[in-house]
């Protein structure tokens, strides 16, 4: 078994009203970032998992999201899995 580092990034699904990055764009050009648009607000979860491969490590993150970690309904997961770094040469 390795660990592997894994980001999910929860995001509404297209057309799914987002009043909070509506409410951020507006706010933008009172702070002068005036050619700022499409505002989307979501979420960023990092873990790590303990997994024989990659593979395994993503169903895991992908059973997550369908259990715990988003509403289907509304949101979308994009799921990133890095393996482990490699161990330096004679560290045990």
């Amino acid at each position: 078994m390795s660990t592997f580092e894994v980001l999910v990034e929860v995001r509404l699904r297209p057309g799914i009203a987002d009043p909070e990055g509506a409410t951020v764009e507006r706010a933008l050009p009172a702070l002068g970032f005036a050619g700022v648009r499409g505002v989307r607000m979501g979420k960023a979860i990092r873990f790590e998992v303990e997994a024989a491969g990659e593979d395994d490590a993503r169903r895991t993150a992908e059973e997550l999201c369908r259990r715990l970690l988003t509403n289907p309904v509304i949101e979308d997961a994009v799921i990133e899995v890095w393996p482990p770094p490699p161990s330096p040469e004679g560290v045990r």
